[in-house]
């Protein structure tokens, strides 16, 4: 009998999908941000729209993690701060920002190409295509969910 119970978690444990490969169950548009494996991902109608590499923040200014919604929508603007790694920083003309919790944001990063690594001071950074791709379909209110 423990062989047989040992076997069905074992099969429960492989086959039951990952959030990666699973889809999600609701009928709203979502923002998924996996920190992990430094991925996005647009969500509608639990299908995936859109998905590319992020580039989430460094340890010691990390992404915030949970759940949020988009309140604040910015085609262009500007983003200042003090980063622990390069001091103060001054990015001009930063495209496609969703503001999703204080100065968290999703947005287009023109000042690398680092996708799939941590390189922000805690906001995620897209490509340029894809912030615009982003920008476009997700209005202010849509779900954001950080882990």
């Amino acid at each position: 009998m423990r062989y047989f119970i040992t076997a069905v978690l074992v099969l429960i444990f492989l086959f039951t999908p990952s959030i990666s490969n699973a889809q999600i169950y609701t009928t709203e548009k979502m923002i998924t941000v996996d920190i992990g494996s430094q991925t996005m991902t647009a969500w509608e109608g639990g299908k995936i729209v859109y998905q590319t590499k992020a580039s989430t923040g460094l340890p010691k200014s990390p992404t915030i993690k949970g759940s949020f919604k988009v309140y604040k929508k910015v085609a262009l603007g500007s983003m200042r701060g003090i980063s622990p790694y390069i001091g103060k920083y001054h990015y001009k003309d930063v495209p496609n920002s969703l503001y999703f919790y204080q100065g968290y944001a999703v947005h287009g990063a023109y000042w690398h190409n680092n996708f799939g690594t941590r390189r922000s001071n805690g906001c995620v950074n897209l490509p340029l295509d894809m912030a615009q791709k982003i920008f476009d379909w997700a209005p202010v209110g849509t779900r954001v969910e950080v882990w």
